[in-house]
């Protein structure tokens, strides 16, 4: 792993706790958070437009500083950690909107991924083992792939980096509904490989066939976490209607 060698199975990978952040202007848009990612785990955060959701990936990527509470990888204190720390922690952002480099071909966007000091070789190996569509678009555009292709080269490029908890937001943005199962089949497949995975997504049903464990983000606060088996349909509608 990459960066965080020393947890143990009790200890979330990921942990915000009482966290809260506020944006320009001082208008808090998160009031105390508590959420946990154990290792392996997929945990799914989900709301309505302006629950806080994204903001919440961003305190978690060290993009955006907690003004109150604290941000833990593998039990330590990283709060206020900027990205880049973060990312050499093994923390892995796939940003809403696909992160790749339409100039660059698929392979050129693999070597961007060799920083971590893994080989090329290897890494276009798992990338191509887990996604073959890019071992057939190698020598491609990045720009001139399907949305769907362009999300297994994001994830497979964060995959690259070995991480130990993957932050996906908004993975199915502007994909038909068949693509996006695929992708979180491979999600599925990531965390049972021990990667922890906490993902923001509008496909609710879809991210919930996968995800161990439901945040239930409201106006800036958690209004229900638990098994997602365990998570019932009216206090999903609940959530998404602004019930109480």
């Amino acid at each position: 792993m990459t960066g965080v060698s020393v947890y143990d199975d009790h200890t979330p990978i990921l942990e915000l706790r009482s966290v809260r952040a506020a944006y320009d202007g001082g208008i808090e848009v998160l009031h105390g958070i508590d959420l946990r990612v154990h290792r392996g785990q997929v945990v799914a955060l989900l709301g309505p437009n302006g629950a806080g959701k994204t903001t919440t990936i961003r305190v978690a990527s060290g993009l955006m500083r907690p003004t109150g509470g604290f941000l833990k990888v593998a039990g330590h204190d990283v709060t206020g950690v900027s990205a880049s720390s973060l990312a050499r922690l093994g923390v892995c952002t796939v940003p809403e909107g696909r992160g790749v480099f339409p100039n660059l071909t698929v392979r050129e966007n693999l070597i961007m991924a060799t920083f971590t000091g893994c080989g090329l070789s290897d890494i276009e190996e798992r990338a191509y083992t887990r996604f073959p569509r890019l071992a057939e678009r190698r020598g491609q555009l990045a720009g001139t792939l399907s949305g769907g292709e362009q999300q297994m080269l994001a994830l497979a490029r964060g995959l690259a980096t070995d991480p130990v908890v993957l932050l996906l937001d908004e993975l199915s943005m502007g994909l038909a509904p068949i693509v996006v199962g695929q992708l979180y089949e491979q999600v599925a497949a990531i965390a049972a490989e021990g990667v922890s995975v906490l993902v923001v997504e509008q496909f609710v049903r879809t991210v919930m066939s996968v995800a161990d464990w439901t945040v239930l983000l409201a106006q800036g606060t958690v209004r229900n976490a638990g098994p997602t088996a365990d998570l019932d349909d009216e206090v999903l509608a609940n959530a998404y209607l602004g019930s109480s």
